[in-house]
């Protein structure tokens, strides 16, 4: 298929296109940079500078025709999109208006979209499957639920096939090194850890030490992003071909407490990585994890590399390449 990736340059964007182009899909980028990275830009994929804020950009790219869209490409600072709504509004619901009505358009029918466990809100029960009820608890996770939605109406009224994967926590880098471009601004824990294993911050900040879980820290599911990248391309081409619309959850179904996350990472990378317990922050749930049993199911997604140490490992060998944020040694 020719599939046409919005945010191909960013972190997960480069694995996904690094997947498609591996099952043997012809790949377009399209990326404004804001984010995304020149060096992550694949051999074989073609590359379009645009920005889906703006609808001309996106319809330019779309009229050169393709069978199918990746969406990535959406701000996703939890913080900011409390304080700056608006920045949310125009990028992740706007922006995506400008794909769908191109891509109805031009007859692009069938998309991939990143959405977010950020739509669940605090979990009733875990691990969470697709019937748990949504209710974000940011202005991000909200863009993702009605982008959902948006999606469900123009599958309904004009034939737009979409797989929605709501994402866990994104980790990890390819195994083969062929992508090292770091993220700006990191918010995630693990490359957090990272900068300070590579003694880029004098120490990490764990946030509550009380919670009911077996160390008493925070349990979340990470997911490393080769896995991610291989669910876009199972769904893509299970869309294409059932013509169906499905929603899932990816996650690695193993919840792993904060403490557990530092000490592997201490042990891994041989540093001794400083780290300080510290006041909780509000609105953490002590518990969130998946269940993917459906993604298993529907795209035969079976996640490879999820697994603490690989996580790891692929992470640390990215980051023993700089000497600074953005500074290859």
């Amino acid at each position: 298929m020719k599939v046409l990736v919005l945010g191909g340059a960013g972190y997960i964007g480069s694995h996904v296109v690094k997947a498609m182009l591996a099952s043997g899909h012809a790949v377009t980028v399209f990326d404004n940079l804001s984010s995304g990275l020149i060096g992550n830009l694949f051999p074989g994929a073609d590359f379009i500078s645009g920005d889906i804020r703006h609808a001309d950009d996106v319809d330019a790219a779309f009229a050169r025709g393709f069978d199918g869209c990746v969406h990535l490409a959406a701000y996703k600072a939890v913080g900011e999109s409390m304080v700056a709504p608006e920045k949310y509004s125009v990028n992740n619901i706007t922006g995506t208006l400008n794909m769908l009505n191109s891509a109805c358009a031009h007859g692009c029918k069938n998309v991939v979209f990143s959405s977010s466990a950020a739509v669940f809100g605090s979990p009733e029960y875990v691990p969470i499957d697709e019937k748990h009820p949504t209710n974000p608890e940011s202005y991000y996770g909200f863009t993702k639920l009605e982008i959902e939605r948006f999606l469900a109406w123009y599958d309904r009224l004009k034939g737009i096939r979409f797989a929605a994967l709501r994402y866990f926590n994104a980790a990890g880098y390819a195994l083969d090194g062929s992508i090292d471009g770091l993220e700006r601004n990191p918010q995630n824990l693990l490359p957090i850890v990272m900068e300070v294993a590579a003694g880029w911050r004098k120490e990490l900040q764990i946030y509550g030490r009380d919670y009911d879980t077996r160390d008493g820290t925070c349990v979340r599911d990470y997911v490393h992003v080769s896995d991610l990248a291989q669910a876009h391309v199972n769904a893509l081409e299970y869309v294409a071909k059932s013509g169906k619309s499905l929603t899932v959850n990816l996650g690695s179904e193993k919840g792993v407490t904060v403490t557990e996350m530092v000490e592997a990472a201490r042990r891994v990378t041989g540093r001794p990585i400083p780290a300080a317990y510290v006041e909780r922050r509000p609105g953490d749930a002590s518990d969130l994890y998946a269940t993917s049993a459906h993604a298993r199911e529907t795209i035969g997604w079976d996640p490879k590399y999820s697994d603490v140490d690989t996580l790891i490992s692929s992470t640390w060998n990215v980051y023993q390449k700089y000497s600074a944020p953005g500074v290859k040694k």
